[in-house]
C-alpha cells in the first residue's frame, strides 16, 4: 500500500480525572501536529491542565464505553495518522524519533503495535503476565476502527498490514493499591457487560475456578513469582477483576 508521505500526526488522549498525569504527558508531545483530549467530565484538574497548553484541543463527551469514546475521538481529528495514548503512558525520546521516522518512510503498514514496559509505582514490573504486553497505538484512520464487540481492552480492526515498533511505551499503570483495584473492578464490570450482551451466563465452575486459574497462570506460568511482592499484588488484582466479572454478570442476569 502506497502513501503520499503525509506525516502529520494527531495524538488522542481519553481522560477521566487524570490530573496527576496530564502535565507530564502533554509537555512531552511537542512533536505532534494536533493534540486532542476527549474527557468524560472530570471533576479534578484535568480540564484546567489540558487547557493550559495552547496546542491542545479539549472536548468533553459523555462516557458510555471505551470503544464508543475512542471512535468518537477519531471522528474529530483532522489528520490521517493517529497516535492513541492513555494518560498514564509515556514516550521515550527514542520512541518519538522512531514514530516520526516510521511515518516518513512507511509504504506498507496501516497500523503499528507497541510493546509496553509496565511500571509498578516507579519500578519496572518484569513478569506477572506483562512481559509480552503489546497494543495498537499508531494507525491510519482510513484503515482502522474500534469494534463494538469489546467495551474495555477494546479491539482495533485493521485493514492491511500491521507493523511493530522496536522501542517500548512506558506504562505507569500502578500508582497505588486502591486506584489500581478500582481500575480492575471497572474493567471487570465492563467485561461482564460484554458477556451479558452476548447472552452468556456465568457457570459455577467459571465463577469458582477462572479467577484461581488467572492468578496461578500469571504468578507461576508467567513468572509473577519473580516479581516478589509486586508480582503477588498485580496477579491478585488481575484475578480479582475476573472474580468481579462473574459477580457483575450474575447480578445483571438476576436483574433481568
Amino acid at each position: 500500500m502506497k502513501y503520499n508521505h503525509n506525516t502529520n500526526l494527531s495524538v488522542i488522549i481519553i481522560t477521566l480525572n487524570e490530573e496527576e498525569h496530564m502535565k507530564a504527558l502533554l509537555s512531552d508531545l511537542d512533536f505532534a501536529d494536533e493534540i486532542l483530549v476527549v474527557d468524560s467530565y472530570s471533576t479534578d484538574g484535568t480540564e484546567a491542565i489540558s487547557k493550559s497548553f495552547s496546542n491542545v484541543r479539549f472536548i468533553q463527551n459523555k462516557f458510555e464505553n471505551f470503544t464508543s469514546q475512542r471512535n468518537f475521538a477519531i471522528s474529530l481529528v483532522k489528520n490521517d495518522w493517529i497516535l492513541f495514548l492513555d494518560a498514564d503512558e509515556r514516550l521515550s525520546e527514542k520512541l518519538k524519533i522512531e514514530i516520526l521516522e516510521t511515518l516518513k518512510n512507511n509504504e506498507t503498514f496501516t497500523a503499528f503495535m507497541f510493546y509496553r514496559t509496565f511500571m509498578f509505582k516507579n519500578k519496572v514490573l518484569r513478569f506477572s503476565g506483562w512481559q509480552t504486553d503489546k497494543i495498537f497505538r499508531l494507525f491510519h484512520k482510513s484503515f482502522a476502527t474500534y469494534t463494538s464487540e469489546r467495551l474495555v481492552h477494546e479491539k482495533l480492526k485493521v485493514e492491511g498490514e500491521v507493523g511493530i515498533l522496536k522501542n517500548k511505551l512506558i506504562h505507569y499503570s500502578y500508582s497505588d493499591y486502591e486506584s489500581y483495584k478500582a481500575k480492575m473492578i471497572n474493567y471487570g464490570k465492563f467485561k461482564a457487560q460484554e458477556k451479558f450482551i452476548k447472552k452468556l451466563k456465568p457457570s459455577l465452575f467459571l465463577k469458582t475456578f477462572h479467577p484461581i486459574y488467572n492468578f496461578l497462570y500469571n504468578y507461576v506460568v508467567r513468572l509473577g513469582v519473580l516479581d516478589g511482592k509486586k508480582g503477588i499484588t498485580i496477579c491478585y488484582l488481575n484475578a480479582y477483576s475476573v472474580y468481579v466479572r462473574y459477580l457483575e454478570l450474575d447480578r445483571l442476569w438476576k436483574e433481568k
